[in-house]
C-alpha cells in the first residue's frame, strides 16, 4: 500500500461498519475500491465470496475485476462485483418464483416496452395523442423507481391524464407477469418486493453479502438506497464512494440526498475525504473549487494538488456558434503543432445537437473524430428519419427510406398492412410506394388502412409540391417536420429524450439553410450526397480520434485537453433549470459544469457564443452566469467576434409556425435587416465569398427569414438568406 496516500489508505483499512468515502474528482477512488477488496481477502482473510461490489457501468466493473485478478488470482472471480441491474437480474434467477414469476423470465428492453405500452394504450381505447408511449414509459418508470404512490397526490399532479396512467399501468403490468417478463426497472422493484415479502431470501443473501460496497453512491436513486438499506441492515459493514459535487443524474432519478444524508441513516458512520487530485493542474482545480463552493447541498471539502500550476483557462467570445466550433479546430490544430495527440482532445457540449457545427469543421479540415455516447448528428434516428422523408422526394422508389416513414411518425399503418403492401408491389412488380394508391382503393385491405395509406401518399405529394415550388430546401425540412407530424410527436411526448431529438432537429435545419447559402448550386441531392459521405473516416482511425461527448458522457473521464462549448444561459445553464424556484437544477447545472472542467489533465478551452442558430435562425446568447463565479486570475479571456463593439444582434422576434414559408413579398422596397445592422435594398452592389461579386434584385421576407435574389456577375442569379450570406457591401 505504499503507493496510497494517508486518506487512501485510512479508506482501505476500515473495513467495519458504515463508511462514507468522499471522493474528490481525480483522487483515486477506483484504486482505493480494488485496494480494499483485496485487502479484505488478504489482509483480513474474508472470503470472496463474501463481498459484493456495485458500479454503475459494465465497463467500470470489468475494470475492477481485471484489476483485482492481477493480485488475487482465480479466486477474484467469486467477488461478486456487478452493476445494480445485473446484481438484481442474478438475485431474481435464483427466487423469483417467490413472487410468482418463472426463472426463465426474459427482460425487456425500451423497444419491446414502447411496444407492449401502446398495444395496452390501443386495447384500452385511449387516446395515443393523449397518451404518447413514450410519455407514459418515463411515468411508469418514475412510479417503479420512486415507489410512488397513486393516490390523491398523484390525482392531483395528473389531473384528468391521472386515471388513465394508472389504467395503463396496471394492465401494463399484468402483461409483463403474463409473459413472464420484466423490464429494466422491474429487476430492481422486484428485488425490493422480494426482500420486503421473503425475509428468509432477505438474510440469505445479507450473510451471503457481509460486505457490500457501492460506488458513485451520488447517483443513486431511491429504489437503489433501498437496496443498499436492506443488504446492509444486518451486518452494518457498507461502503460508499461518491462525490455529491459530481451528482448529475437528476433527470433520471438520482437523489444526492442519499449521499448527504448517509451519515443520519447509517448511525456511527465513518467519513473520510479524499481531497489530493492526481488529475489536473493546480490552476484547473483551483478554479472548479472556486466555482463549485457556490453550491449550497454539498460536503465541506477542498481539492487540492501537487501537480504543476498550468496554463491559464483560455476563456473565448465567439460571434456565433460556427465561429465557435472553427475557433476550437483551429486550437487543436496549434496544440498539434506542439506535440499533442488528436486523441489528447475532447471537445464537451450541454446537448447533443451542439455537435453538428463542430463536426463539420472537424470534417472540413480532415480531423478525425468520433462521438462518444450518442450517435454521430447525421446517425440519430429523429435525423435519419427526416432524411428518409427527403430521400423519397427524390426516388419515390427507395423502398428503405419508405419503410422508415410510412408508420413514423405513427399513422395507423402498422405490420401487417406493410406485409399486405409489399405483396402487392411484388405481384405488380413494382416499388412499394407506387402501390400505395392502389392499395388504398383496393376491398383487400381493411378501411382504416386505407385511410391511413390515402394520408401518406397525400403528404408525400404535398411535401414534393412544397420542394417543386423551389421554396428554399431549410424551409422543407421545416414543412416536412410539420406536416408528417413529427415535431408534434416530440413536443407531445415532453421528456428530457423527446427535447433532445427536436434540439437534433432544429440543427438539422439550420445545416441545411448552411449548406444552400454557401453553396453555388445548393440542391437536395447534392446535401443528401453530403451527409451520406460524412460518416466515413476509417481512413483515420490508426491515427487517433478527437473525442465529442456530452459533458454527462464525460464523467469518469478524463483528457490533456478539453474544450466546453455554449457557455451560455439557457444551455449551461439549460433552460430548464432557469424557471423559478429550480434552485436544485441550478445547483445540478453547476455541477455538470463542474465536472466538465475536472476532466481536463493539463489544458482547459472555455467557449461561448454571441448568437447562436436555433432552428435555421440566429438567437442572441447571453454568457452564462457561470463564467462571472469564475475567478479572475486564473482565466485569460479571448475575443473573436469579428465585429466592432455595440454591433451586437438584436433578440429575435418569436411566433407561431403559422405562415412557415410563406411570408410576405416586400420586391422591390428597402428592408431593414436588424441583426445585421443594415438596410437591403434593390440594385445594392455586394460581395460574397463563394459566388463573387453581385446586385440584389429583388428582397422577400423579413425580420430574421429575410431572403436576397441577387445576381452575380460569375455565378448567375442567387436566391440566399441574409441571415447565412456574410455579404460585404459595396
Amino acid at each position: 500500500m505504499s503507493e496510497l496516500n494517508d486518506k487512501q489508505r485510512e479508506a482501505v483499512l476500515a473495513t467495519e461498519g458504515p463508511l462514507l468515502i468522499v471522493a474528490g474528482a481525480g483522487s483515486g477512488k477506483t484504486r482505493v475500491l480494488i485496494y480494499r477488496m483485496i485487502h479484505l481477502v488478504q489482509g483480513r482473510g474474508i472470503s470472496p465470496s463474501r463481498i459484493l461490489g456495485v458500479t454503475f457501468t459494465n465497463r467500470a466493473a470489468e475494470e475492477m475485476k481485471s484489476r483485482i485478478r492481477k493480485s488475487l488470482g482465480e479466486i477474484a472471480a467469486r467477488i461478486w462485483i456487478a452493476t445494480f441491474h445485473s446484481t438484481c437480474a442474478q438475485i431474481l434467477r435464483q427466487e423469483i418464483h417467490h413472487l410468482g414469476y418463472s426463472r426463465s423470465f426474459v427482460i425487456y428492453d425500451e423497444d419491446d416496452s414502447l411496444s407492449l405500452i401502446k398495444r395496452v394504450v390501443k386495447d384500452k381505447g385511449l387516446d395515443e395523442k393523449m397518451y404518447p408511449a413514450k410519455w407514459l414509459r418515463s411515468r411508469i418508470e418514475w412510479i417503479k423507481r420512486d415507489l410512488v404512490e397513486l393516490g390523491e397526490q398523484f390525482n392531483h399532479q395528473y389531473g384528468q391524464a391521472a386515471e388513465g396512467i394508472k389504467q395503463v399501468y396496471q394492465e401494463y403490468q399484468t402483461r409483463l407477469k403474463i409473459y413472464n417478463a420484466l423490464d429494466f426497472n422491474d429487476l430492481l422493484l422486484l428485488t425490493v418486493n422480494l426482500f420486503e415479502r421473503e425475509p428468509g431470501v432477505l438474510e440469505k443473501f445479507q450473510d451471503r453479502f457481509r460486505y457490500i460496497m457501492v460506488d458513485e453512491y451520488q447517483d443513486t436513486n431511491y429504489i437503489q438506497y433501498l437496496l443498499v438499506r436492506l443488504l446492509a441492515k444486518k451486518y452494518g459493514n457498507v461502503c460508499v464512494v461518491g462525490d455529491e459535487d459530481q451528482s448529475i443524474y437528476m433527470w433520471r432519478g438520482a437523489n444526492i440526498e442519499n449521499i448527504l444524508n448517509f451519515e443520519s441513516d447509517f448511525p456511527n458512520a465513518k467519513v473520510i475525504k479524499m481531497e489530493q487530485n492526481y488529475r489536473s493542474t493546480k490552476r484547473i482545480i483551483e478554479t472548479a473549487s472556486v466555482l463549485i463552493s457556490h453550491n449550497q447541498k454539498r460536503l465541506a471539502k477542498t481539492l487540492w494538488t501537487d501537480n504543476p500550476e498550468g496554463e491559464q483557462i483560455r476563456l473565448v467570445e465567439c460571434l456565433d456558434d460556427r465561429q465557435e466550433a472553427e475557433r476550437a479546430v483551429e486550437t487543436m490544430l496549434r496544440l498539434k503543432s506542439e506535440g499533442y495527440k488528436y486523441r489528447d482532445f475532447s471537445v464537451f457540449y450541454r446537448v447533443n445537437a451542439q455537435s453538428r457545427p463542430v463536426e463539420d469543421a472537424l470534417r472540413g479540415r480532415e480531423i478525425p473524430y468520433q462521438v462518444f455516447g450518442g450517435l454521430k448528428f447525421y446517425d440519430r434516428k429523429e435525423v435519419k428519419d427526416l432524411l428518409a422523408y427527403l430521400r423519397l422526394l427524390i426516388n419515390p422508389d427507395d423502398t428503405v427510406a419508405l419503410l422508415r416513414v410510412i408508420n413514423t411518425p405513427a399513422r395507423g399503418i402498422g405490420q401487417s398492412t406493410i406485409e399486405q403492401l409489399n405483396r402487392l408491389a411484388e405481384t405488380r412488380g413494382e416499388s412499394m410506394f407506387k402501390a400505395v394508391p392502389d392499395a388504398a382503393g383496393s376491398s383487400q385491405f381493411p378501411e382504416r388502412a386505407r385511410k391511413a395509406l390515402r394520408n401518406f401518399h397525400e403528404l408525400i405529394s404535398q411535401v414534393r409540391k412544397f420542394w417543386k415550388d423551389e421554396n428554399l430546401l431549410s424551409e422543407l425540412v421545416e414543412f416536412t417536420m410539420d406536416k408528417s407530424g413529427y415535431e408534434q410527436e416530440l413536443l407531445s411526448e415532453a421528456t428530457v429524450e423527446s427535447e433532445a431529438r427536436l434540439e437534433n432537429l432544429e440543427e438539422l435545419v439550420t445545416a441545411v439553410a448552411e449548406y444552400e447559402s454557401n453553396v453555388p448550386e445548393p440542391s437536395l441531392e447534392g446535401f443528401l450526397e453530403r451527409t451520406a459521405l460524412f460518416n466515413d473516416i476509417d481512413r483515420f482511425s490508426e491515427q487517433g480520434l478527437v473525442s465529442l461527448m456530452t459533458l454527462h458522457t464525460a464523467k469518469g473521464l478524463e483528457f490533456p485537453v478539453v474544450m466546453v462549448l455554449g457557455l451560455e444561459e439557457g444551455l449551461l445553464p439549460h433552460v430548464r433549470s432557469l424557471a423559478e424556484g429550480e434552485e436544485d437544477a441550478l445547483e445540478e447545472e453547476r455541477r455538470l459544469f463542474y465536472v466538465g472542467m475536472t476532466r481536463a489533465k493539463q489544458r482547459l478551452y472555455l467557449y461561448y457564443a454571441r448568437r447562436r442558430m436555433l432552428r435555421g435562425i440566429p438567437a442572441v446568447s447571453s454568457p452564462s452566469r457561470f463564467i462571472e463565479e469564475l475567478p479572475a486570475e486564473n482565466i485569460k479571456a479571448e475575443h473573436v467576434l469579428g465585429r466592432e463593439p455595440g454591433r451586437e444582434p438584436q433578440p429575435r422576434k418569436t411566433g407561431g409556425k403559422a405562415g412557415r414559408g410563406f411570408e410576405p413579398d416586400y420586391s422591390g422596397q428597402e428592408v431593414w435587416d436588424s441583426e445585421q445592422e443594415i438596410s437591403w435594398r434593390p440594385g445594392m452592389k455586394v460581395r460574397h465569398d463563394t459566388f463573387g461579386e453581385g446586385e440584389i434584385e429583388r428582397i422577400e421576407g423579413s425580420e430574421d427569414k429575410i431572403k436576397l435574389v441577387v445576381k452575380f456577375k460569375q455565378a448567375g442569379r442567387k436566391k440566399i438568406l441574409a441571415r447565412y450570406a456574410r455579404l460585404e457591401t459595396r
